[in-house]
């Protein structure tokens, strides 16, 4: 009994101490990649962002959108030129947690509840 409470208290102790880290500067600007399934397929995404434009091609497809920063780890992403007005809606994006050469984000299309998870690594 006291061995299953020990170990219960140092499970505890280390799991509250565990933090996500968030560098989330290191991040804001360069050339990232980002692959999700869908359909059974995996799409790839490349974009290149600075501070205040993000370039992104996917398949033959380039779009243009202008970024503006919230704080440090969030921003919104609005095109520059859509071709429809579903494609003209901002998106919301976020960093939840950073890697040496990746970062976990979540997103979503501004007046939408649904949010999606990926995750970019710097090309």
């Amino acid at each position: 009994m006291k061995y299953s409470i020990l170990f219960i208290v140092i499970l505890l102790f280390t799991t509250s101490c565990y933090e996500n880290k968030r560098e989330c500067q290191d991040f804001q600007e360069g050339t990232f990649i980002w692959e999700q399934e869908s359909g059974g397929k995996l799409l790839k995404t490349e974009f290149t962002r600075t501070k205040d434009l993000q370039i992104e091609r996917f398949e033959s497809k380039v779009d243009t959108s202008r970024i503006e920063w919230v704080n440090d780890c969030e921003w919104r992403e609005i095109p520059i030129d859509p071709e429809t007005n579903s494609e003209s809606r901002a998106y919301l994006f976020k960093i939840l947690r950073t890697e040496e050469d990746s970062y976990t984000f979540e997103f979503k299309q501004s007046g939408r509840d649904q949010i999606y998870i990926g995750t970019a690594y710097r090309k």
